[in-house]
């Protein structure tokens, strides 16, 4: 009864000892010598790069800075504290708080997400329940899942000529096929007793799909959801980069060409901390519907 806390607990602490090893070893290898000695080791063209990253190896360097460029933990530190500050300022297209891109992130990823869910449910619930159709369509489904979602865009750019509608698109077609096959898996591979105990109670097909195989292969189903999630967030950042305009993709391509690798950092973790909490979600609503034998 006991085992599950204290095993919460060490995983905790287990966690942050790994996390501190993390911020010294990064300290550690952000750390360089003092200005003249830097410089030294550097061509003219690489003082001048460097010079235009915002940091001149010919000074010296303070606490909480460096020469090599990269940005130490307590820079980052400082960048997160002023993001997170003012999270939802606009001062015009290209200067918006991370709060707003993120926002038009989620949005795409929910539009999309919610037009695959009415996609694929449906039709894997289709697919799932006739063996005619689950062999009939698998070569056109082995042969659209594996190509990435972002060689659909310049032809949904083309097509649809509008770059937020091709954002949610790709969305759609990345997410589409996780949920497709898993919900097709889950229906098929509901047991044969229960549905022959359905078909002895003259359960008529709607209510058989709702109160039979819809919670026996719900589990699967949200495996299949959580998958897609997950690469839809993956994917969301890449597409936002080419589309260019709002989206954390875009705050982070943006930032780069800022030459604010600091900015950059923080756009990455903040987009895994985002991952990690829609993943969290699906994790929960998988659980809530999993049952055990």
């Amino acid at each position: 009864m006991h085992m599950a806390p204290r095993l919460s607990f060490k995983a905790a602490l287990l966690s942050l000892v790994i996390l501190a090893a993390i911020v010294v070893l990064w300290a550690a290898a952000t750390s360089a010598p003092a200005g003249g000695a830097a410089a030294a080791n550097l061509t003219p063209e690489q003082i001048e790069y460097m010079q235009l990253m915002g940091q001149d190896p010919t000074q010296a360097t303070g606490a909480g800075s460096n020469a090599s460029g990269f940005p130490t933990p307590v820079q980052f530190w400082h960048a997160a504290v002023q993001q997170l500050s003012h999270p939802f300022y606009d001062n015009g297209p290209n200067d918006k708080g991370i709060g707003i891109q993120l926002g038009w992130s989620l949005m795409r990823v929910a539009a999309g997400f919610a037009l695959a869910c009415l996609v694929a449910i449906p039709l894997g619930f289709v697919i799932g329940m006739s063996p005619l159709l689950r062999r009939a369509l698998d070569p056109f489904i082995q042969v659209l899942k594996p190509i990435s979602p972002l060689a659909w865009m310049p032809l949904a750019l083309y097509t649809i000529k509008d770059s937020n509608i091709s954002g949610v698109f790709v969305i759609f077609i990345c997410s589409v096929w996780p949920m497709l096959v898993n919900t097709a898996f889950g229906v098929a591979a509901v047991k044969r007793e229960w549905l022959n105990v359905a078909m002895t109670l003259e359960v008529n097909p709607i209510r058989k799909a709702f109160q039979v195989i819809l919670p026996a292969a719900a589990p699967t189903i949200l495996t299949g959801m959580r998958i897609s999630m997950g690469i839809a967030w993956l994917v969301i950042v890449a597409a936002e980069m080419l589309v260019g305009g709002t989206g954390i993709g875009y705050f982070l391509w943006n930032e780069w060409n800022n030459l604010s690798l600091t900015n950059v950092l923080f756009a990455i973790v903040m987009i895994g901390v985002v991952g990690m909490l829609l993943d969290q979600a699906f994790a929960l609503l998988q659980k809530k519907v999993t049952y055990v034998e």
